[in-house]
C-alpha cells in the first residue's frame, strides 16, 4: 500500500509539471498590435470627433484612418485629413508602461520632427487603445485618444 502510495503521488507531481510547462507563453505586445488599424472612437483631448457607425461625425476623415503596423519595422499612418506618412515603429515596454514610437516618419508630420509617441492602454488582438504623448498641432495642440480596431 505504501508504495502504491509513493507511486501515486510521484504520477501526480510529474503531471503537475507537465501540464504546467505546456501552458502557452502570452504573444509579446509588438505581435498582438502588429495589424492593420482602423478608427472606432476618436477623441481630440475630451470631445468625441469620430465614433465608427455613427450617423454624423464631426471628423468624418476617420473613416479613412489606418495605422498598417503589420510589418515588424514598417509603419503606414493614414491620417483623417488623407495625409499618408510611412516609417518604422517599435514597442517600448518598461514598468511604468507601454509605449508605441513611430519614427523615421516621411514626409514629417508638422511638429513632430518624424517621430510620433503614443501611450498603449490597452491592446488585444481586436482592439488597441492609445494616447498620443503629446499634442497634435494638426487638431488644435490637444491630446488625442485612439480606440481602433482590427477586423
Amino acid at each position: 500500500m505504501k508504495r502504491f502510495f509513493t507511486v501515486f503521488v510521484m504520477i501526480a507531481v510529474v503531471g503537475t509539471v507537465v501540464v504546467s510547462s505546456c501552458k502557452k507563453k502570452p504573444k509579446p505586445l509588438s505581435e498582438i498590435i502588429g495589424r492593420v488599424w482602423s478608427a472606432q472612437l476618436i477623441k481630440h483631448g475630451s470631445s468625441v470627433v469620430y465614433t465608427k457607425g455613427a450617423a454624423t461625425n464631426p471628423t468624418p476623415g476617420y473613416l479613412n484612418f489606418r495605422l498598417d503596423l503589420s510589418s515588424p519595422t514598417s509603419a503606414t499612418l493614414k491620417e483623417w485629413d488623407g495625409n499618408t506618412f510611412t516609417g518604422q515603429w517599435e514597442v517600448q515596454e518598461t514598468t511604468a508602461g507601454n509605449t508605441l514610437i513611430l519614427k523615421n516618419l516621411t514626409p514629417q508630420p508638422t511638429g513632430t520632427n518624424g517621430t510620433i509617441q503614443f501611450t498603449i492602454n490597452s491592446a488585444t488582438e481586436t482592439e488597441f487603445v492609445m494616447t498620443r504623448t503629446s499634442g497634435s498641432q494638426k487638431t488644435g495642440g490637444t491630446i488625442n485618444n485612439y480606440t481602433l480596431v482590427s477586423p
